[in-house]
């Protein structure tokens, strides 16, 4: 018949090109073979229609067209003169956005080609896909499920849920990491899991400047929906089946019997909450795709905040949750209320401010961001500094076994790491550290 036929052709059309009203007109009017009068108002409502910043679904496409009533009236009175391009009749594999058409990533058009890919039968893509929800279900038994889960009180009191995925499906994840995720460029904003930027970058831009203001991202990654997920996957140009399967494999939904767990005290309503939020298909945090899909899935937030900052000469970075501006002056007298239009994008965005951590601090505080000092030079915090190096004394005076309170399975290799860190900072001090390290006798242990 040819209306649903031409209603898809149409809806493949539109989502071929660009969003932009020449873009979908010239598409649509080689579908057609003919620049009909009609098509530019429908590429005009089709935009109004999906005005959003991720690609849609060729199904809500095809329903928008089938209850458009201009593109009823053309059926109606051209069904017999429209000749339809075969091509865009049927699926056309991969279609990336202008921007994502040099990305190096495999082209797979078609769910066989996706289990062929990541070396997986049919029935296995289909179950660490997980699109039906076994996860969730409380009769799934526990040996089939794909993640583990511990449940974990801040100290905040809001309560945060570590999702492990198990070994084959984070295999899975991490080529999906590897030969997708970092092919696809982030936002120079971005500081956190990002190769060659790190903690110290993420800190630099703000050393020495008249005000610094930190603001944190609540629930940052389960706040990040499958939906938004396979969007992306649908922009970088995975046909839908491809990106749904793709967007299932990162994403997950927490069952109900995650938080049981010994000893969890936690109020009832922050509980029912973190139930509620855990409980729709997100980003887990665990997997090791969890941080790359949500620096590309912040990307938008990234730049309309970039503009911002620049607008009143303020600098933008972002560390994961963490987002930090500074300025001089200027930036000083209108710091509040430019928090404010902060909030209202991140809202726009899909993203929600943790208001009790917003700090405003201006010089001769301690100006701090993600744990590291921004007064003067970039460097760790003292209290943290004497409390490491009290640590290690203690190590080597009492023995270290004296000093694993927390029962660290490798506490040389703890105490090596959060060494190594303060030599990332502060050279200098890490020297002192690194010395008294030296001296602490691990036979002992």
């Amino acid at each position: 018949m040819w209306k649903p036929s031409l209603s898809t052709a149409l809806a493949r059309a539109f989502l071929a090109g660009e969003p932009t009203l020449e873009q979908l007109t010239a598409r649509a009017t080689e579908a057609l073979g003919k620049r009909w009068r009609w098509l530019r108002p429908l590429a005009q409502r089709y935009l109004k229609a999906f005005a959003g910043p991720s690609r849609p679904r060729q199904h809500d496409v095809v329903e928008f067209l089938l209850r458009d009533k201009g593109f009823l009236r053309a059926w109606l009175k051209y069904s017999g003169e429209v000749a339809l391009r075969k091509r865009w009749a049927r699926s056309s594999g991969m279609q990336p956005v202008a921007a994502a058409a040099n990305w190096p990533v495999p082209a797979i058009e078609s769910v066989p080609d996706l289990a062929d890919w990541l070396g997986l039968y049919p029935g296995e893509l289909e179950w660490f896909a997980d699109l039906r929800g076994l996860e969730y279900h409380r009769k799934t038994p526990q040996i089939l499920r794909n993640y583990r889960y511990r449940a974990l009180t801040k100290l905040s009191g809001s309560i945060r849920l570590i999702e492990a995925p198990k070994p084959r499906l984070k295999e899975i994840q991490r080529q999906i990491l590897t030969r997708i995720l970092e092919k696809i460029p982030t936002h120079p904003a971005a500081h956190g899991f990002v190769k060659g930027r790190s903690i110290k970058t993420f800190v630099a831009p703000h050393v020495g400047q008249r005000v610094v203001l930190r603001m944190d991202l609540r629930d940052f990654f389960p706040s990040i929906p499958r939906a938004r997920i396979q969007a992306l996957f649908r922009t970088v140009g995975y046909p839908e089946p491809v990106a749904d399967r793709l967007g299932g494999i990162c994403t997950n939904a927490a069952p109900q019997d995650a938080w049981k767990h010994p000893g969890l005290d936690v109020d009832p309503q922050q509980l029912r909450e973190a139930r509620a939020l855990y409980a729709r298909p997100h980003l887990p945090q665990g997997a090791p795709t969890s941080p790359a899909l949500a620096n590309l899935c912040a990307f938008r937030v990234d730049c309309r905040l970039s503009g911002l900052a620049k607008a009143v000469g303020a600098q933008y970075t972002r560390y994961a949750d963490d987002l930090a501006f500074s300025g001089g002056d200027d930036f000083d007298r209108r710091v509040e209320r430019f928090s404010i239009h902060v909030a209202a994008i991140l809202h726009e965005e899909g993203f929600h401010v943790h208001h009790r951590k917003t700090r405003i601090m201006r010089q001769g505080v301690r100006q701090h961001l993600a744990g590291l000092v921004a007064n003067e030079r970039v460097n760790v915090m003292r209290p943290d500094f004497d409390r490491l190096k009290a640590i290690l004394t203690n190590c080597v005076r009492h023995g270290p076994e004296s000093q694993n309170r927390d029962a660290h399975s490798n506490f040389r290799m703890h105490l090596e790491g959060r060494v190594a860190f303060v030599e990332s900072i502060n050279p200098a001090k890490g020297k002192r550290l690194r010395a008294i390290f030296e001296r602490i006798p691990w036979g002992m242990l």
